[in-house]
């Protein structure tokens, strides 16, 4: 870890301690990355039941669509690493991915499934990222259909008080959706922090949310988001000290691989914090 990190995750620390990050006008979210990966086992519904009971709301998740055109949970493409199958599931049939289980035993969640969890939820934020960028997998004339799957299946069974967001990577899902869906909010996730580049990126697409790396982001990048009316949700969330420096950055959203971790040390340490599951 660079010296310069370690030296701003203590200054963090104090920060917290001291109570000086309590000015903050508003509160940061703290969301499940893949509904709690380190956790749990990610992206089955397994992982949304226990996060959730352990008192998360918020979510991340991944949606593909099978050769048939159903859409699954799934961040991989491939079965091999999380599961005792091989195959890609965008080449697989929906009753052949029914038979599957992770190596831990659980079946693979289809989107129908997770939306009938939710749909009764109060509070809830989540962001669906639409797992497209392989053009390979997705050429230009399958992203309509993608998209308007994805998002029929999402306002069938948003609750009233939700926050649901669609989110990628991939330029062409987020200008579809601009373009025939400018109700649905939308979140433009880049492998760079918050910066100009980012920020131009976001006013280009007409975009009102970034996820952007936490490494490399400034206090003084997220407050030039904020004043231009920019939300900025920061990952990746792989340790504590990752959500108290997103907190000390200004962060309005932070995701994380141990939200149940991340809650019960703020409970106990830092209790003043104001921070949303």
């Amino acid at each position: 870890m660079k010296k310069s990190y370690l030296r701003f995750i203590f200054f963090a620390f104090a920060l917290c301690s001291s109570g000086l990050v309590l000015a903050q006008e508003h509160v940061t979210r703290v969301f499940a990355h893949r509904a709690g990966r380190a956790e749990q086992d990610e992206n089955t519904l397994s992982a949304f039941q226990a996060t959730y009971t352990a008192g998360i709301n918020g979510f991340e998740t991944d949606v593909r669509m099978t050769k048939d055109g159903n859409l699954i949970i799934s961040h991989d493409n491939s079965l091999q690493r999380m599961t005792t199958s091989e195959g890609i599931i965008e080449e697989m049939e929906t009753a052949e991915l029914k038979k599957v289980v992770t190596k831990k035993g659980h079946k693979l969640l289809f989107l129908d499934e997770l939306l009938d969890f939710l749909k009764d939820k109060p509070n809830l934020y989540v962001e669906f990222e639409m797992k497209t960028s392989e053009t390979n997998l997705y050429p230009d004339d399958r992203i309509p259909e993608y998209c308007e799957k994805v998002y029929k299946a999402i306002k069938a069974k948003m609750p009233e008080d939700a926050d649901f967001s669609m989110t990628s990577f991939d330029y062409r899902p987020l200008r579809y959706m601009r373009q025939h869906h400018p109700d649905m909010a939308l979140l433009y996730i880049s492998g760079n922090p918050c910066c100009d580049q980012t920020i131009e990126v976001c006013k280009t697409l007409g975009i009102k949310r970034m996820g952007v790396t936490l490494g490399g982001t400034s206090r003084d990048a997220v407050v030039k988001a904020h004043k231009e009316g920019l939300t900025v949700s920061l990952w990746p969330g792989t340790k504590v000290e990752d959500t108290i420096l997103g907190i000390a950055l200004g962060a309005d959203l932070l995701c994380t691989d141990i939200p149940q971790q991340v809650k019960n040390m703020l409970k106990v340490r830092m209790p003043e914090v104001k921070v949303k599951y």
